[in-house]
């Protein structure tokens, strides 16, 4: 046999060792993570990040709110959930520079007010608190009694600042579908 088809065998054979048989099951389970379906349609990484955020797992939501900022564009709730995400996790800046972000992009956004005056409670700005829980409670005519106890809350902390201080839950408002809001008490 020359060289040449000794070198025909051997990448034949190669070739032969790559393809199906058949044989294996592609349903069972293996050491390896299943194929992803890249034509399927993605879960929206904004819904994946609140639940996330539900979880107490805010750096996975960040990086969940940034990968839907990628693929749909930053859209007024996108920055509202950044901001809240690093609310969370103490980037009081960050959070505060999102939200602000956020109600200049949309100033009728409820949750973007409301948590844009979480963080500035948590900086110790009661005054300019009380103003975006104002804002909050008026855009949503009052119908949120998350937002009205808020609104109080700052009121008190603006007459009295030491008032509440035993009682200083963090919570921040999140947008659940078009008009439910829940609030997530920190562990």
């Amino acid at each position: 046999m020359t060289s040449r088809h000794l070198l025909i065998s051997i990448l034949l054979g190669s070739l032969a060792a790559c393809a199906p048989t058949g044989g294996e099951n592609d349903s069972a389970p293996g050491p390896y993570a299943p194929p992803v379906d890249r034509a399927a349609d993605s879960v929206d990484g904004l819904i994946v990040g609140h639940r996330l955020m539900e979880a107490g797992e805010y750096e996975l939501a960040l990086k969940s709110y940034y990968r839907a900022a990628a693929e749909t564009g930053v859209t007024p709730d996108l920055l509202s959930a950044l901001g809240s995400a690093n609310l969370r996790l103490g980037r009081l800046g960050q959070a505060e520079r999102l939200l602000r972000q956020a109600v200049e992009r949309d100033p009728s956004f409820v949750p973007a007010w409301n948590n844009l005056g979480v963080t500035l409670m948590e900086m110790g700005q009661f005054g300019e608190a009380k103003e975006m829980f104002r804002r909050a409670y008026a855009l949503d005519s009052g119908e949120s009694d998350a937002i009205r106890e808020n609104f109080r809350i700052s009121a008190e902390k603006v007459k009295k600042p030491g008032y509440g201080a035993e009682n200083n839950n963090e919570f921040a408002l999140m947008r659940r579908g078009s008009n439910e809001y829940l609030i997530l008490h920190a562990p």
